[in-house]
């Protein structure tokens, strides 16, 4: 096997049911180390709900099959905390009960020594351009500010792959541009398989990758079951809340 290939997502034969109806054909995909595919399509079609198959917080209401295989190790089954995967939403979401430091600091695995989380922490408020504001409340940072802390608790976490479900579309044009940069930039030096979920045919050009659009299969009688997987304030399609972090002692 070739050194690349132990780094690669492998999505194989992924099918995903919302009552009785199929999200969309049978997903065959290979992403490779520093790669960044972009999956596109209509809304509801089940892209969100795609990637949270691949990361473990698949909502029950869906009943899903495939593989998911990432460095060799078949993902499915596995709990979220042990899939190494890392995930950007469309919402950024830091806690606001921590500082923009402690944000970055939960993002750390377990193990470390306390001066050498926080050496990880300052390089990386050096690395997002963030230096001085480790102490500030996040809600004081600009939007850019916290796209790129959320990035880098994101990456602390030592991920193997990243998934970005539309972590750009709540940013205005100039700024959008300049944190796509600097998220692609990122995952490319990290060699990590990239797949990145929008509708925005500007993030797919500075993906410079692979594009795939996913083709919502055609409405039952009674309805269309795939709209409630766009829905995240429907609480049967709705992923898991994301585990909150300790409160400031």
């Amino acid at each position: 096997m070739n050194v690349n290939d132990s780094r690669m997502l492998v999505l194989k034969d992924i099918r995903i049911r919302l009552q009785d109806r199929l999200l969309f054909a049978p997903l065959n995909l290979t992403v490779h180390p520093g790669e960044v595919v972009t999956v596109m399509g209509p809304s509801g079609c089940g892209k969100s709900t795609l990637l949270n198959y691949i990361c473990g917080i698949l909502p029950p209401a869906f009943e899903a099959r495939g593989s998911v295989r990432l460095g060799g190790r078949e993902l499915t089954g596995l709990p979220l905390e042990q899939r190494r995967i890392g995930i950007l939403f469309q919402d950024i979401l830091l806690f606001p009960h921590l500082s923009v430091a402690e944000n970055l600091a939960f993002g750390l695995r377990a193990g470390h020594s306390r001066q050498t989380r926080r050496f990880r922490v300052e390089t990386a408020l050096q690395d997002a351009g963030l230096e001085g504001l480790g102490g500030r409340d996040p809600a004081t940072l600009s939007a850019g500010q916290q796209a790129r802390a959320a990035l880098m608790r994101t990456l602390l976490a030592e991920p193997e792959a990243l998934l970005l479900d539309e972590p750009f579309s709540k940013l205005d044009t100039e700024l959008r541009a300049r944190i796509r940069t600097f998220v692609f930039e990122h995952a490319r030096q990290r060699r990590l398989p990239t797949l990145l979920v929008t509708h925005d045919p500007a993030d797919a050009t500075d993906a410079a990758g692979p594009a795939i659009v996913l083709d919502r299969a055609p409405a039952l009688s009674d309805g269309n079951p795939t709209a409630a997987a766009a829905d995240p304030e429907n609480p049967k399609t709705a992923p898991p809340p994301v585990p909150t972090a300790p409160r400031r002692p």
